[in-house]
């Protein structure tokens, strides 16, 4: 594989882990009743917000015209998940509780990118490393609503 179709591999796995994040705010925030956690989480969505734009500039720099989001499937799988899960219960617990899922798995998802995409783009290493600290910092935020 040629260095121009790894380093799109891995800005698009790293754009679709932003997406992912931004479109589950983006589904859940409406269902928020508590005005602290909507601003809590909206805060989280604007900063997933920056690193898709800082993937999208790299895209830009780079002259690469094929950035991927999510694909429709994934999109309306994950719409779903987040309206069948609130469906009865839209405590701040239970909200916490899934972003707390999607914040692990954007965890886990940077820690695999990192390691399959290993010497391709110290730019792109900085942006995941970004993301994957967001991550952590979310994380640590949301845990208190479980109580």
């Amino acid at each position: 594989m040629e260095k121009k179709e790894k380093i799109t591999k891995y800005l698009n796995a790293i754009y679709q882990n932003t997406r992912t994040a931004i479109q589950s705010i983006d589904d859940i925030l409406p269902k928020v009743q508590d005005k602290e956690m909507a601003t809590e989480l909206s805060n989280q969505q604007d900063g997933y917000c920056c690193l898709a734009k800082e993937c999208e500039s790299f895209a830009k720099a780079e002259k690469i015209n094929n950035l991927k989001d999510n694909n429709w499937i994934e999109k309306a799988k994950l719409w779903t998940s987040i309206n069948m899960a609130t469906l009865t219960d839209k405590t701040n617990r239970n909200i916490a509780e899934m972003m707390l899922m999607g914040s692990f798995m954007g965890v886990i998802t940077c820690l695999k990118d990192r390691s399959d995409h290993q010497g391709i783009s110290a730019e792109l290493d900085e942006i995941l490393d970004k993301l994957y600290e967001f991550e952590r910092k979310n994380i640590d935020k949301l845990l208190p609503y479980l109580k």
